[in-house]
């Protein structure tokens, strides 16, 4: 069965546009032209990623990838953002509510495809299970962290960084690093966004979030 990718955009051309060339890459497309339907799809069919426009005629795009990283349910599904706001402010927002990549129109067709193919690589890109103190484990074929058994609820990205953190436990990692692991070369991003997803890990994992060392001038580490 192909991968299923929702694409959320109220101009008709733009998903007819997309389907193309995503059907060419062998992947099952649906799409729709407001957030309401698309948030109601998602009880009876769930995505392998969402490609979301910021401009849509009944909901704000962020507002809708909000919803989607603050559920449980739904919070592993990478959203790619394609936009025609291209704001540093937009991107900047954008990436620190969870989203996994962002792309401004107009766009190249071939290169959404490819940022498809990138964000599911990395989506899958995890190891095995780390226990990594605290009470903190981590289970990536699960995309769960548990605190003393507690189910804590990550975005893809806070997961992504949580778990490099622990895979390179006791060493510094630059916000390059952070950053490069997360989103390539593919985009450029400021650092503080890293800064705002290890805060929102720390918040989320309470009393065991000082776990995360702050290296003042370097970036971050995770120290057993």
């Amino acid at each position: 069965m192909n991968m299923l990718i929702h694409i959320v955009d109220d101009e008709p051309d733009i998903i007819q546009l997309v389907s193309i060339h995503l059907k060419k890459a062998g992947f099952a497309v649906h799409g729709f032209p407001e957030g309401g339907s698309f948030l109601r799809s998602l009880a009876t069919e769930r995505p392998a990623l969402v490609i979301l426009d910021l401009m849509l005629p009944d909901m704000d795009g962020f507002e809708i990838c909000k919803v989607l990283k603050t559920d449980e349910r739904y919070a592993d599904i990478p959203v790619i953002m394609l936009t025609a706001r291209g704001d540093e402010a937009d991107k900047v927002e954008g990436l620190e509510i969870g989203a996994d990549d962002y792309m401004t129109k107009p766009f190249s067709p071939r290169e959404l495809v490819a940022r498809v193919h990138s964000v599911l690589r990395r989506a899958g890109n995890l190891g095995g299970a780390l226990n990594v103190g605290h009470g903190i484990v981590i289970e990536p074929d699960r995309f769960e962290v548990t605190v003393d058994g507690v189910c804590v609820n990550l975005t893809t990205v806070e997961f992504k960084i949580l778990y490099l953190l622990a895979s390179n436990r006791g060493r510094v990692l630059t916000r390059e690093r952070i950053l490069d692991h997360l989103w390539g070369n593919e985009k450029a991003v400021l650092d503080r966004t890293v800064d705002v997803h290890i805060k929102n890990i720390r918040a989320k994992l309470k009393e065991a979030g000082t776990i995360i060392k702050n290296v003042r001038g370097v970036g971050y580490k995770l120290q057993p």
